[in-house]
């Protein structure tokens, strides 16, 4: 535990940071009224109970919204000139970059966790099949994990956050999007591209379909975020 108490330290300290400035009660409530407009939009106007909808919205929302929690990690520190002081205390680059990752996470988990009214609801009117929610949301914690490392290498790269959000929304979007495209690519090339693609992965669990394959990708893409952050971090310290 003690190998990890600096990441933790870092993760408690983003947290706060959060939500002690109105930027996490915007994005949230934002996230929600969208969210919650197209959900009961669906559910009171075509009475479809279900939640494939919402979970078909979310990796979408992600693109843009996981960007924008994750734009000022490191970007304000460098504007700020605290990044060299964070980097001379006595914690790992790997502790750092866990930390923030994992605040990113935790922040969008917790931006999720409120919709879970949105199943109680279904619950209230018909039977609910529990597989393709308990799916979704853990796809929701897998993709936000993803697109959090993603944030914070583009917020690694740049002291302007606004610069940094359109880095990390430029990825996001190309990674749920890519999917879209496969009927202009020829044949050979279909299936590489669409196991590029985050939302194909993220709708396989949200179906409640749990592949090794589909966590790996997730994993694969926070390895890859990762390893370029911690050498952008390394080259600055």
């Amino acid at each position: 535990m003690e190998r990890y108490k600096g990441a933790l330290t870092i993760t408690a300290k983003e947290l706060r940071t959060y939500f002690t400035t109105p930027i996490a009660y915007i994005v949230i409530t934002v996230f929600l009224a969208i969210t919650g407009w197209l959900f009961f939009s669906t559910f009171f106007l075509y009475g479809q109970a279900e939640m494939r909808g919402f979970f078909e919205l979310l990796p979408l929302a992600f693109a843009f919204v996981v960007p924008a929690i994750t734009m000022r990690l490191f970007s304000e520190e460098k504007n700020t000139g605290s990044f060299e002081i964070m980097m001379t205390l006595p914690v790992s680059t790997v502790e750092v970059l866990a930390g923030k990752v994992l605040a990113g996470t935790l922040f969008t988990v917790i931006m999720i966790l409120p919709t879970i009214v949105y199943a109680i609801s279904i619950g209230f009117v018909g039977d609910i099949d529990p597989g393709p929610v308990v799916g979704g949301y853990f796809g929701a914690i897998l993709l936000g994990a993803a697109f959090s490392a993603i944030g914070v290498f583009s917020s690694s790269l740049t002291k302007n956050q606004i610069v940094a959000f359109i880095i990390g929304f430029a990825i996001c979007l190309l990674l749920t999007l890519i999917g879209k495209f496969l009927f202009f690519l020829p044949s050979g090339m279909v299936n590489v591209i669409e196991y590029i693609g985050a939302e194909y992965h993220f709708m396989n669990i949200a179906r409640g379909i749990i592949d090794l394959q589909d966590i790996v990708y997730f994993l694969s893409v926070m390895a890859v975020a990762g390893i370029a952050t911690h050498y952008v971090l390394e080259e600055r310290r």
